[in-house]
This record gives structure tokens, sequence and C-alpha cells, in this order.
């Protein structure tokens, strides 16, 4: 009877300290969750610049690959070779068309304006409200204050607060952009320090990345890193392919068109193709925006250029070429891009695709029969 009674005690206290463990096991995974969100939200621009690094690297990593297939060179010389021949491409695109982008670029805003002036005019003449566009504000003062001009006699000397006003307001406006400028080039050249670092040394930096799994993890984790390497160096490809082929098609019906400013329009157009879905809506607006300071038909057309480059975009490239590298549904992916859109601004928009391909890889192992056998590492 005593024995019973003390197995019974000793299940109950073997029950407490079980139920106390799991509880505080929850409370740790619960605020060590918490604290990665928080910390995610706080330095989402900090990782969001190391996760542009990391696709920089994946890209330069996979045309490094590709050149190791035709030259039997070690890993470094190719990488050089290949950093060689994108520098002096993109120097020699600067050295002959720079003065001709920079032109059609002051042009094209210049006309962008112009035409978000007359399109707001032109539904205020049609009873809509467009008071909350707040366009054509600046272009209304500065006629106000023409008209108001010469109504004014004689020399007019502002006074120190005037001046001391403007002054203050032209160097904050100066250290504004100037600190724009700064964090933009800031920017640039640490994605390119650590995409060159990370493609220099893939796999030192992968068995780091390694390392820190655990050890009875570590042959799932290197199967995930491994898959995730191998679906963004073929998603970096194909959207490569992609932009290029929506580039030249812009660029040249723009031109046959008519429109002055093809080219910039053309390039813009191809770059916003890394952003799917919205990036082609962005572009497909600036291209019919441009284009009405041709006229009606030339509008008209661009917007037909527009719509045909979609249809070539999402029914054709993409079946084609990003099928084979990663299957997404568009609403999902809309969906998911407006969410990282308004939460982390244009980083979450534009990296949205990359993102998602990293999660649908975890999701698909795990969801696989593939987790109930042990990797070999």
């Amino acid at each position: 009877m005593g024995s019973s009674v003390s197995t019974s005690n000793d299940e109950r206290f073997q029950a407490r300290q079980d139920l106390t463990w799991a509880i505080t096991v929850g409370g740790i995974g619960t605020v060590l969750f918490a604290s990665l969100l928080a910390f995610t939200w706080y330095f989402a621009a900090t990782l969001f610049l190391i996760f542009t690094g990391i696709l920089l690297a994946v890209g330069l990593n996979a045309l490094t690959n590709r050149l190791g297939q035709y030259v039997r060179l070690p890993h470094a010389l190719r990488l050089i070779i290949v950093c060689l021949v994108l520098g002096v491409l993109f120097s020699g695109i600067s050295y002959l068309g720079g003065a001709t982008i920079a032109q059609q670029a002051n042009a094209l805003s210049a006309t962008i304006k112009s035409q978000l002036v007359n399109v707001k005019g032109f539904l205020d003449r049609h009873g809509i409200d467009t008071s909350y566009f707040d366009l054509g504000s600046t272009t209304n003062q500065g006629q106000a204050a023409g008209a108001t001009a010469p109504a004014t006699s004689g020399p007019h000397l502002p006074g120190a607060g005037a001046l001391a006003s403007s002054g203050s307001a032209i160097v904050s406006q100066t250290f504004k952009l100037l600190l724009g400028t700064v964090s933009a080039v800031g920017n640039f050249f640490i994605v390119l320090f650590l995409g060159l670092a990370f493609a220099a040394q893939p796999g030192v930096y992968r068995s780091g990345l390694l390392f820190m799994a655990p050890a009875k993890q570590r042959g799932r984790a290197t199967v995930i890193v491994d898959r995730i390497g191998d679906t963004l160096e073929r998603w970096l490809i194909a959207q490569i392919i992609t932009m290029f082929a929506v580039f030249l098609v812009t660029w040249i019906g723009l031109s046959i068109i008519g429109i002055d400013v093809a080219f910039i329009l053309g390039v813009q157009a191809g770059l916003l193709a890394f952003i799917p879905t919205v990036g082609a809506l962005i572009g497909g607006l600036i291209v019919v925006l441009a284009s009405l300071a041709s006229g009606w038909i030339a509008a008209l057309s661009a917007a037909i250029l527009f719509l045909g480059v979609h249809v070539m975009e999402s029914y054709v490239l993409t079946p084609l070429i990003q099928r084979q590298a990663l299957d997404i549904p568009p609403a999902t992916l809309f969906a998911f891009q407006i969410l990282l859109g308004v939460v982390f601004g244009i980083w979450g928009l534009a990296l949205a695709l990359p993102l998602m391909a990293v999660a649908k890889v975890m999701i698909d192992y795990f969801k696989s029969d593939e987790t109930a056998v042990e990797p070999a590492v």
C-alpha cells in the first residue's frame, strides 16, 4: 500500500516537473520569437541590404559557374573575368550613352510633370475633385507670383529675418540632398562589397552558415541551403533574360512610334520588370504619360505596346523561363508584395519575390516526405 502511494506521488511530481519544463521552454521560445520579430522590424533596412548583397553574390556566382562550363580556371579567376566584363560593359554604356541617358532622363522628368498637371486640369474641367493629388501647386504659385510681380514698383529688398529664414531653408535642403546622396552611394558600395565578398568564397560562408545549425539537423540544413541557392540562381538568370527582353522590345517599339525618350523609357521598363506585376503597372503608366506629349495617337500606340510587352512577359517569357525556376501563383505573389510594400516600403516591394522563393523552398521541403529521412551531409 505504501509503495503504491509513493509511486503515485512520484508520478505527480514528475508530471509537475514536465509541465514546469514545458511552460519554461514555451515561454523562452515565445520571448525569443518576439525578440526576433522586434529585431527584424527595427533593422529591416539593414537586413534587406544584406539580402540584396546575397542576391548579387548569387548572380555573380551563377555567371562564374556558367563560365566554368567553357573554361577550366579557378573560381577566383573566373569571378575576376566576370567582374571585368561587367565593369567594361557598364563603363561602355555610360561612356557611349551617358549623355543621352541624362538628357532623356531630364526630358522625361519634365514631360511626366507637365502631363500630370494636364491630366489634373482635364479631370478638374470634368467635375472630378483632384485636390488630394496636390499637383501643379508649384506652377500655380509661380503663375500667381508672376501675375503680382508687375504690380510692385521699385526695388524690394528682403529684411534680415527673411534672408536668415531663406538661408536656413537652403542649408537644410542642401544637407538633406547631401545626406540622401551619401546614403544611396553608401548603400550601393555596401551591396557591392557584400556581393563580391560572398561570391569570392561561397564555400566558406556556406560552411559558416551550416555550422550554426544544430549537429543533428545539419544534414537537413545543407539540403535547404543548397536548394535555396539553386532556386535563387535559376530565378536570377531567368529574371535577367526577362528584363533585357522587356527593355529591348520597349525601346524598339517606342522608337518606331516616334517617342523622343524611347531609350530611357526602355531602360526604366527593363529595370521595373524586376518587380513582378507592380513594376509592370508602374512602367506602363510612365510610358503612357510620357507618350501623351506626342499626341493621343502616340499615347494609344504606346498603351498597345505596353499591353503587348506585358502579354509577352506574362504569357511567353514567364511560362518558358520563370516556371522552370520558380512557380508561385500570381495572386499569392501580388498579395505578398502588397503586404511587404506596406510594411517595409520599397525594399519589401522589390525583394518580395526572392523572399517568397526562400520561404517556398523551406515550406516545400518540410511538407515533403524527405524530412522523414535524414539526408547525408
